[in-house]
């Protein structure tokens, strides 16, 4: 016999984004719009390749940033006739193109800037333009990159920055970090290449500093997008989710086994949960219905993100 428990109308109306995470991405958009401004400022000035990376990498973010609170916004979205367990997914969708842009976009065109300024070297004017800048940026992308690593620290709880990427169910907040963390890594990179510009007077530094930070921009795009595609396909709750229904399923004697326990995220604050069970046949009906009905309301309660749960007996009852 199989039943659908306690269904519930309006349910995605209950998955909003976390306000951690839209602090984080307002906070990556905020800075980085200031970042590009005073990069491409830079770059005018001084013509410098690695520059003009930079402040392309950071226009790039800003969109991306744009493109993760429509998703968000979009997932809140109640179900319809249409897509009856909701938009939650969009933000996953909407996750996977900013990877695919900061890869098209940002790599691509920093990798093209970098190859054309080794073709054609430039004369660099005024390099300590740049290295005001740099500190300037380094400063406005730490301050969002803090925000976000602070709330990831919160989500991945103790288990270690891999694994807690791996098994993160809310790629705002890991797009945000693995962008703020590349745009750190190429703000170094593109200090050392003024820097041995300066030293040395060869434009190849500039350039291939360039060439660095979209090889950086292109190995961050394919992670994340490696990350989020799992989501979007329909991956399984964490394990200490899954292991937590079949204990609480487990519990009652009625229960012969617990054959299944099937479960995916519809968003990251939205767990469907599909369980199948073998109740003894010698168990009254009406008390086997409600051991269906007590455990859907114990799951629940156990895990406020599992907002549907199907239960499938076996046996007649």
């Amino acid at each position: 016999m199989r039943r659908e428990l306690s269904p519930v109308c309006g349910l995605l109306s209950t998955v909003t984004m976390q306000g951690g995470s839209k602090k984080v991405v307002y906070a990556a958009l905020a800075g980085n719009l200031a970042i590009a401004v005073t990069k491409f400022a830079a770059a005018a000035l001084t013509g410098s390749s690695a520059m003009w990376s930079e402040g392309i990498h950071s226009l790039v973010d800003s969109g991306n940033q744009g493109l993760l609170l429509y998703g968000m916004r979009r997932a809140r979205r109640p179900p319809d006739a249409r897509f009856p367990f909701g938009y939650g997914k969009e933000v996953y969708f909407w996750s996977f193109v900013v990877a695919l842009l900061v890869f098209s976009t940002g790599a691509g065109v920093s990798l093209y800037e970098g190859i054309q300024h080794l073709r054609h070297p430039g004369e660099m004017a005024n390099p300590v333009i740049n290295y005001v800048v740099l500190a300037l940026a380094m400063v406005l992308e730490g301050a969002p990159w803090l925000v976000a690593y602070r709330q990831f620290s919160r989500m991945r709880g103790e288990r270690g920055l891999v694994e807690g990427v791996k098994r993160g169910k809310d790629p705002t907040v890991i797009a945000v970090l693995f962008e703020d963390s590349a745009a750190l890594a190429g703000l170094l990179v593109a200090f050392a290449g003024v820097a041995l510009y300066q030293l040395t007077g060869n434009p190849v530094f500039d350039a291939a500093a360039s060439i660095v930070i979209g090889l950086i921009l292109a190995l961050t795009a394919g992670w994340l997008a490696f990350e989020t595609k799992g989501m979007l396909i329909g991956e399984s709750a964490n394990r200490e989710v899954v292991a937590e229904i079949r204990r609480l399923a487990e519990r009652y004697p009625e229960v012969d086994r617990v054959n299944e326990v099937l479960t995916m995220h519809m968003g990251p604050e939205y767990i469907l949960a599909n369980i199948s069970i073998d109740i003894a046949g010698a168990v009254p009906r009406t008390r086997a219905h409600a051991i269906l009905d007590e455990l859907d309301l114990r799951i629940k309660q156990a895990d406020p993100r599992v907002k549907r749960v199907f239960i499938e007996s076996q046996t007649k009852i």
